[in-house]
């Protein structure tokens, strides 16, 4: 007859031991990658972290079958022969491994390519964030608004990285039908010069295009600069503030849409 408290006693042994053992494995893996960072071919932070967070991943599932099984045949559960009777490949799709394989081969491919990093900004189909970790079959992404998007490697088709290469900063500035062209040009000119010499961002530029539209309120000029990757939002509102104070001082105006009302009154 089955002892019920020493059958307890030992599940409670396995699953202590289990978070023991991801504890050490968890701390020896990052112990390794902050080491190698050190190294003269060692990788960057950021495929660091990816390895980590994909290797931790992986020792996870590893530790969690691994324990899954001695449960089982703790408790009473032929694992042996219900592995055998019933045939590797059954067991493994009654599980559903056909999407997890998929998943895990995916998600081999993304590192091994390095489609992406852990720190990058990325767009999957019409999901963008910050890639918050890459593991054994899945990804997760943290939008703007600190919503965390997890997605199956294996439904990821299409991917977009933000973070590689340049990045491009666009500004228009919009100048009324009676100002100086030449004198907003000159000052354009000006606040280039001065966002170039205190942004280090900046890796080209920025510079004034010229006349970019002649649209219904006055005419759009254009400047334009190259940014290290995702620091092109921080240059362009910097732009911004620079020529709204720069017009202000030359009493140059920006042009806004107005409605003039005519009213009736008597015999007007």
């Amino acid at each position: 007859m089955m002892n019920y408290a020493k059958v307890i006693l030992q599940v409670i042994v396995i699953a202590v031991v289990m978070k023991i053992v991801l504890h050490i494995l968890n701390l020896l893996i990052d112990k390794f990658f902050k080491k190698q960072k050190n190294t003269k071919f060692g990788f960057n932070e950021r495929k660091s972290d990816t390895l980590s967070a994909l290797l931790k991943s992986v020792l996870r599932y590893v530790v969690y079958i691994v324990g899954i099984l001695s449960i089982l045949d703790t408790i009473g559960f032929e694992t042996r022969t219900l592995l055998v009777g019933a045939g590797l490949g059954g067991i493994a799709i009654g599980f559903g491994a056909q999407s997890f394989i998929k998943d895990v081969i995916s998600g081999f491919f993304i590192l091994f390519e390095d489609q992406f990093s852990v720190g990058e900004y990325i767009t999957i189909d019409d999901m963008s964030g910050i890639v918050e970790c890459v593991g054994l079959r899945i990804t997760k992404l943290k939008d703007f608004s600190g919503d965390l998007h997890i997605i199956p490697n294996g439904s990821i088709t299409k991917v977009t990285n933000h973070s590689r290469g340049n990045a491009r900063a666009l500004v228009d500035i919009e100048v009324g039908f009676d100002a100086d062209i030449d004198k907003v040009l000159s000052i354009l000119d000006e606040v280039c010069e001065s966002v170039r010499k205190d942004d280090s961002n900046i890796v080209k530029g920025p510079a004034v295009e010229g006349i970019a539209e002649i649209g219904d309120n006055g005419v759009k000029l254009r400047i334009t600069a190259m940014t290290k990757p995702m620091t092109q939002y921080k240059v362009e509102m910097e732009i911004r503030r620079k020529v709204k104070d720069e017009f202000e001082k030359a009493k140059i105006y920006i042009p806004y849409p107005t409605r003039v009302i005519i009213t009736k009154s008597g015999n007007n």
